[in-house]
Parts: structure tokens; C-alpha cells; sequence
């Protein structure tokens, strides 16, 4: 077979495989924890990731903190004996949404039958199993359901009414042609208004139409009815006796039949002065780290001077004092460093500037400056990627010697640290694993805020919990995901990827 038509049969399988309604996945069996290196179009849209966010990750992320079920013993012992098997999982969407997914996987052999990789073929049975649970449950609850709500129907609907009038947020149920219907006690005190200006009017015309607003008729009339709920929908406006309002709604239009059916309910939450409040921070954080930068700058010269010119009766303690001095500034210097990171990220200030270097290279040298400083670890690195990649280098070394340091610090009492490099597609994955105090699921993203800080981790070691924030920002901007698997006492593996284009995907 010739060259041109073994590369025009390779392609036509892509598009074969992208023409399939199934999800196809492959897994490479030769590297450590299985990653995905291949998905079709398919996959994409029945996960609701994007291919970049796909690739390199074990195909255990779509199960996210529900990582008890019997099934992922069944395929975990599948992969471990190189045999095919047929589950029924528990996945979810990237929205958080819950689907099942029927998947079907078998090895894909060498020559000397070894399992080099994983194919997984995957669809989308959640009609099935929720037509299935319900069926089940609706045989075991009917009698017992329709006796119960008959009795606790109008305790029910007194108890509904007090929660919706105490909540903190405004509150709008709106008929199919936006007339108001009704709205609760923090809505009327909120926009000052009273029902007799609110019930049975057009939401546009309230307040002598200070509600017609052209991104509230966006979010109604032509939002709503395809993306039903609509969801963090921000809305400015200024209102005329109340000044400028932020406002984040979350809109769901009610698709049952009967008395209720095409109701629109609104809730609304106001967060013009906590808006404020973090702009103020923002700004604060950004002068505060501007003008502590100067002196630091001063002091940290002066102390350098003094190293170089300490008379020699002054005696070794003062050098000692001096030496002190000076691996605090340093600290002192880093912290700002990294707090005007967080304010140029913040502001849209992040300057990349992208071009050509040697990843393992960079990696390398990352290491052995971090192995140089430290003597308590042994880092070992493995694997290679052999690539050239268009990014920061700058910037992708700071992500490394953070991720390095962290390791260090989170394991004060493991000496090994393992650091792995491997090309996943068209990606480059960069991963080290400690063996420390390890990660609950719960704060698996939340580690990842600005100044978030595990309990744990908080009581036990300093910091302020901006560090992992700016590695992720930093990553993000190249077009690459930052992620961790860590369970409590058993360690972490933080990794990231990096796309080998040129551009960001």
C-alpha cells in the first residue's frame, strides 16, 4: 500500500469516526493511567467537553466525586486482565448534569498480543435508565404518594409560600405573555414598588418602563425558550429611583401541563455592592503590591551591599543574621510577585509572550534549579515528549517550579517526588505526584480559586492560596487544563497539558 493511500484510508476512518452518533475514545495503555489520546466529535457532545479539555485525563473524570459505583471495579478489572466488558455507568455532563452512558470497551493488541491501547465505543442511555428507575419506583410508591399528597397538600403549599417570601433574593413569576403574576417581599422593598404597581402588569412596563431593558427582552423572548433554565445571566441597568443595578438572573420557564404550564419564574440576586467590593479589593491589592514593590527593591539592595562589605570582626552570627535577612526578602518578594500576578489576571493585564523552546529541556532545568535548593526530596523524572511548543516559556517554568514547590512543601515527610512527561495527541502533559497529605474530591476545583485554602492544609502549612489560581490562569491562557487526582493520605498528581500548535485550542 502506498503512502498516499494509506494516508487517504487514515483519513477517511477519522471521518468515518466522526460521522459516528456514538462516542469513540481511545486510551493509551502504554502510558501511566491510561489518558485518553483520541475522541470523536460524538464524545464531544455527549460529555459537553471540548477536545482539549479531553485529552490526557483517565476517563474516570466523567464520574467526578461519584466514584463509588460497582462498574469502575468491573472496568478497572477489564483493563488490569486486557479484556473487553459492557457496563452501564453513572457519568456527567460538564454542567454537572447527571446521564448514563452505556460503554462498550475491548484492548487493542500488539504483535506480541500485548494491550497497547483501549477502544471505547459510548452512548447516551439515560432515557432508558431513567425510564427504567422510574417505571420501578412508580410501581413501589403510587398508592403511598397520592394518599401523602393529598394530606399535606395545602401544609405544603403555606410552607412553600413562607420560604418564598423570607428568601434573600428577588423573586418573579411571570404568565406565557410576561405579565406579573407574582413576586415576593424582597422584590417590593428591593426596587421599591407595591403589588398593586406589579400584579397583573407587563414586567416591561413596570415603574414607568424602567424594566425595559434590552438584555432582559434578549434573556425572555429569545434566550429562555431554547436554553431552558437560563442561569448566571447578568443584567446592568439603571433604574430611575434607584440608581445602578448589577444583577445576576436565573430564569426557568415551567413545561408541565396543566394551570402552571409556560410560567416563568425569576429569581434575582443583587450583587452591585459585592461587585464593588471585590473591584475595590482588586484595586487595592493591585496599588498595594505596586507600592510595596519599591522599598522591597531598596531593602533587598541594601542587604546585598551590606553581604558584600560585612567587616570581618563583625564575626560569622552577623553574617548568619544577614543571610537570614535576606532568604526573607526574597519570601517577601516572591509573595508580591505573585500578588501582582493575581492583579494583572484579574484587570486582563497577562501578557504572554509566546515563542519556540524545548519543553523537556525547560523541564529539566526546572527541576534540577528546585532539586538544587532543597535537599529533605529526591525528584525523579521520566518520559519525554521530544517537542517544540509556542508558548511563554517564562511564564510555563513559573507553573513548574510551583507545582515542584507544592510537592515539596504538602509532603514534608515523603522524600519522592515523581515528575512524568509524555505527548498525549497533540498535546504535551506535564504531571508530578508527591506522596503527602493528599486532596478531599470536594476541594479537587476549589483549589484552583483565588485565595481558596483547604481546611487542612490552611491549619498546617502558610500561604495565601494564589498560587494554584495563577498556574491555572497561566494554562488556560495557552490553551492547555490544569488538573488534580489526589485522595486524603494518599498523595496528589497535579498535571497539565499544553497544545503543540502554535495557536491556543
Amino acid at each position: 500500500m502506498s503512502h498516499e493511500t494509506a494516508k487517504e484510508d487514515f483519513s477517511l476512518l477519522l471521518q468515518a469516526l466522526d460521522a459516528s452518533i456514538s462516542g469513540i475514545i481511545l486510551t493509551d495503555n502504554r502510558l501511566p493511567d491510561n489518558p485518553i489520546i483520541y475522541c470523536n466529535k460524538a464524545f464531544e457532545t455527549i460529555s459537553g467537553y471540548q477536545r482539549n479539555e479531553i485529552i490526557g485525563h483517565n476517563c474516570r473524570f466523567l464520574q467526578k466525586e461519584d466514584r463509588d459505583q460497582k462498574e469502575r471495579e468491573k472496568l478497572r478489572n477489564a483493563i488490569r486482565n486486557g479484556e473487553s466488558c459492557i457496563v452501564d455507568i453513572r457519568n456527567y455532563h460538564k454542567d454537572g448534569t447527571l446521564f448514563y452512558n452505556e460503554l462498550y470497551m475491548s484492548p487493542i493488541k500488539d504483535d506480541q498480543g500485548r494491550v497497547s491501547y483501549f477502544i471505547g465505543v459510548q452512548n447516551d442511555v439515560t432515557h432508558r435508565k431513567k425510564a427504567e428507575l422510574d417505571l420501578r419506583h412508580q410501581q413501589q410508591l403510587m398508592e403511598k404518594r397520592i394518599s401523602e399528597r393529598t394530606q399535606s397538600l395545602k401544609e405544603s403549599e403555606d410552607y412553600l409560600a413562607s420560604i418564598v417570601q423570607t428568601v434573600r433574593e428577588s423573586l418573579i413569576v411571570l404568565d406565557p405573555d410576561f405579565r406579573v403574576l407574582s413576586v415576593n417581599d424582597h422584590f417590593l422593598k428591593t426596587f421599591k414598588v407595591t403589588t398593586g404597581d406589579t400584579i397583573g402588569k407587563l414586567l416591561y412596563d413596570l415603574g414607568n418602563g424602567q424594566w425595559n431593558i434590552a438584555s432582559l427582552k434578549e434573556l425572555l423572548e429569545n434566550i429562555l425558550p431554547t436554553n431552558n433554565p437560563v442561569e448566571e445571566f447578568e443584567v446592568e441597568h439603571d433604574f430611575p429611583h434607584i440608581g445602578r443595578k448589577l444583577m445576576v438572573l436565573n430564569a426557568h420557564r415551567i413545561e408541565l401541563e396543566g394551570q402552571y404550564k409556560d410560567r416563568i419564574l425569576i429569581a434575582i440576586e443583587d450583587i452591585t455592592d459585592r461587585r464593588e467590593i471585590e473591584r475595590r479589593k482588586d484595586d487595592f491589592l493591585s496599588i498595594a503590591s505596586h507600592e510595596l514593590k519599591t522599598p522591597l527593591t531598596t531593602i533587598k539592595g541594601l542587604v546585598q551591599i551590606m553581604q558584600r562589605t560585612v567587616p570581618p570582626e563583625l564575626g560569622e552570627k552577623f553574617r548568619s543574621v544577614l543571610e537570614k535577612t535576606g532568604v526573607y526578602v526574597d519570601r517577601l518578594n516572591n509573595l508580591i510577585a505573585e500578588l501582582l500576578d493575581v492583579s494583572r489576571i484579574q484587570t486582563g493585564n497577562i501578557e504572554l509572550h509566546k515563542d519556540l523552546f524545548d519543553f523537556d529541556k525547560s523541564v529539566h532545568e526546572a527541576v534540577d534549579t528546585i532539586q538544587a535548593a532543597t535537599k529533605s526530596h529526591q525528584i525523579q523524572v521520566s518520559g519525554n515528549t521530544g517537542e517544540m511548543i509556542s508558548a511563554d516559556e517564562s511564564h510555563i517554568v513559573q507553573v513548574i517550579n510551583n507545582l515542584l514547590s507544592n510537592a515539596i512543601k504538602y509532603a514534608p515527610d515523603h522524600r519522592e517526588i515523581e515528575v512524568y512527561l509524555s505527548q498525549v495527541s497533540n498535546f504535551v502533559k506535564f504531571s508530578v505526584k508527591d506522596q503527602g497529605m493528599g486532596i478531599r474530591m470536594e476541594d479537587h476545583k476549589k483549589i484552583f480559586d483565588r485565595f481558596y485554602r483547604a481546611g487542612e492544609i490552611q491549619q498546617r502549612f502558610p500561604g495565601m492560596g494564589i498560587g494554584l489560581y495563577i498556574c491555572d490562569q497561566i494554562i488556560k491562557n495557552h490553551g492547555g487544563t490544569l488538573w488534580v487526582e489526589s485522595e486524603p493520605g494518599k498523595g496528589s498528581t497535579f498535571s497539565f497539558t499544553l497544545p503543540l500548535n502554535t495557536q491556543a485550542t
